[in-house]
């Protein structure tokens, strides 16, 4: 067996040793560590590996919490001590700016970061029956698998969650339409937790029943989902507390369903959405767009300064919900919502939207490219873009900076998801 040492991680948290000018990937591999690894698949610049043996452990090394870690893909780094995560990370979002936007902030932020556990407040779960693993799984895929991992406790999500993961398949195990249930997404809210069941056929009276007396004993809501997510509708118990999250430091509650986008972290989200307001800083008099602003998460908090904002959103049902979010904080006469597509947008559809002092910016993973390019002279005197892909906010960085003109103020990482490999960031940037 081959042996290396690891220099660093990969953006799938994979280690990176070199041999002979090829790039090896380990999986469970630690930076510093020398290894014995066994490939798995060869290319001609580059080979994927198994983890064989540690031969020199790195000091950042622990030993997984999750009973399950190494089968389920649900995490990748538990083996990593959570303090390391964050700086690998870091540096993670550090080389792709650099690698590939080659540009690199003045300033760089102190990571944000959470509680490593119990901290997944919104997950998507496969649901499979495999009588030969003793009837239902439950649970994320299995890592590079379209497999359901045979999992019965998640340290990661919230523990009143992950104590229901052997009582929902025992419920599930039991319904008539068992091999027709093929997922069960899950949110929890400040005073529910929801559970939304993808049926491909009806329910019978007798699931029926069953659900209803599942939720009564454990203290949840039911949501039927028989299509896409907007046919998710509430089951049991109809009346009761709906789903919200909380932003204490603006005085700001957010009611949101079940299928919406919220952020998993509520606690990490908090902290983001403080520190992106006090990068922003947002002025009384102000004209302020929120772009791809979901729900409102910056939005409201934005208006609660005094400034009149503008949220910029794809999906019609996300900018209903701020609407309802704006008015229910009473908040609606600073906040104006519009519906666009942003991956479409040009200069004349910007220009259309009138002048903003400030811009904050928080795309899904392919990023805000047309946005950047279509920004004119009267662009925002300060952009802050918050993103979960470091490579495509190297990429929209590049233009900011050398086509744009902005300067490249400050930016850091953001441990949305602790013992994953996903970094979410903040950046600033502003002209000069």
């Amino acid at each position: 067996m081959p042996i290396g040492i690891i220099e660093s991680l990969d953006h799938e948290g994979r280690g990176i040793a070199r041999q002979d000018g090829k790039a090896i990937f380990v999986d469970g591999a630690l930076p510093g560590e020398t290894v014995e690894y066994a490939s798995f698949r060869r290319k001609p610049s580059y080979e994927l590996a198994h983890l064989v043996e540690v031969r020199k452990p790195s000091p950042a090394r622990v030993t997984p919490r999750c009973p399950h870690f190494g089968v389920c893909g649900g995490c990748a780094m538990q083996h990593m001590e959570p303090s390391a995560q964050v700086a690998a990370k870091q540096r993670v979002l550090e080389d792709s700016l650099w690698h590939i936007g080659r540009v690199r902030p003045e300033t760089v932020l102190p990571p944000i970061q959470g509680e490593p556990w119990g901290y997944r407040h919104r997950a998507r779960l496969g649901v499979r029956k495999v009588e030969k693993k003793g009837g239902m799984l439950i649970g994320f895929h299995e890592k590079r698998s379209s497999y359901i991992a045979d999992i019965r406790t998640c340290p990661i999500l919230v523990p009143q969650v992950s104590a229901l993961l052997v009582p929902l398949r025992e419920l599930i195990g039991g319904l008539s339409i068992a091999d027709r249930l093929p997922q069960v997404e899950i949110a929890v809210g400040e005073a529910c937790t929801a559970l939304v069941l993808r049926i491909l056929q009806p329910l019978t009276g007798a699931d029926e029943r069953r659900l209803r007396e599942f939720a009564d004993r454990h203290g949840i809501v039911f949501y039927l989902q028989p299509k896409g997510p907007d046919s998710a509708v509430r089951f049991h118990p109809l009346p009761g507390p709906r789903l919200s999250y909380t932003l204490p430091e603006f005085g700001l509650d957010m009611e949101f369903r079940p299928t919406d986008f919220t952020q998993v972290n509520h606690a990490v989200n908090r902290v983001l959405v403080g520190r992106a307001l006090r990068l922003l800083d947002p002025r009384p008099g102000e004209r302020i767009a929120d772009m791809f602003c979901g729900l409102g998460n910056f939005t409201l908090p934005i208006a609660r300064s005094g400034a009149r904002v503008v949220g910029i959103e794809g999906s019609p049902v996300l900018v209903r919900r701020g609407e309802a979010s704006a008015a229910a904080n009473c908040l609606a006469e600073r906040v104006e919502f519009g519906v666009a597509n942003l991956f479409d947008c040009t200069g004349e559809s910007l220009a259309r939207l009138g002048r903003f002092d400030k811009m904050l910016i928080d795309p899904p993973r392919e990023g805000a490219i047309e946005l950047v390019k279509a920004l004119g002279d009267d662009a925002p005197g300060r952009i802050v873009y918050v993103s979960c892909n470091p490579a495509t906010l190297a990429r929209d960085a590049a233009v900011l900076v050398s086509v744009k003109g902005y300067r490249f103020v400050s930016a850091g990482a953001v441990n949305m998801f602790p013992h994953t490999a996903h970094v979410e960031s903040i950046a600033v940037f502003e002209r000069p």
